[in-house]
């Protein structure tokens, strides 16, 4: 059996297709996991430029559970990272994850909400 060195298998071009098959894309210095999340950032960027929306933020993070222990076990913090925050000019936020077709997840979520 031969081995490799670290530095060697690194060096390797393993496939890194995403998993749901979208292409990253580089705007304004920001790296976007989809060409849709691209566009929606184009948009939010035109809103706020025409005073149509006070201002978004981007991968806000809210803090979902708190790091625990119990029973001797070790449970890890859980956050929601979203893609964008919008701040209307009616005082709502609105809190957006891009996505370009419903997973699993979202449909439960979509349901919880609903």
């Amino acid at each position: 059996m031969q081995r490799m060195a670290v530095q060697e298998y690194r060096k390797i071009n393993r496939n890194s297709r995403s998993k749901y098959g979208n292409t990253k894309v580089e705007l304004d210095g920001h790296v976007f996991d989809s060409i849709a999340e691209s566009k929606y950032y184009q948009q939010l960027k035109w809103l706020q430029e025409h005073v149509e929306i006070l201002f978004f933020r981007m991968q806000p993070r809210y803090l979902l559970q708190d790091a625990f222990e119990k029973d001797g076990k070790k449970h890890r913090r859980i956050d929601y990272v979203a893609d964008f925050k919008v701040h209307h000019k009616d005082g709502s936020i609105e809190v957006i994850d891009v996505k370009g077709f419903k997973t699993d997840i979202f449909r439960m979520k979509e349901k919880n909400v609903s």
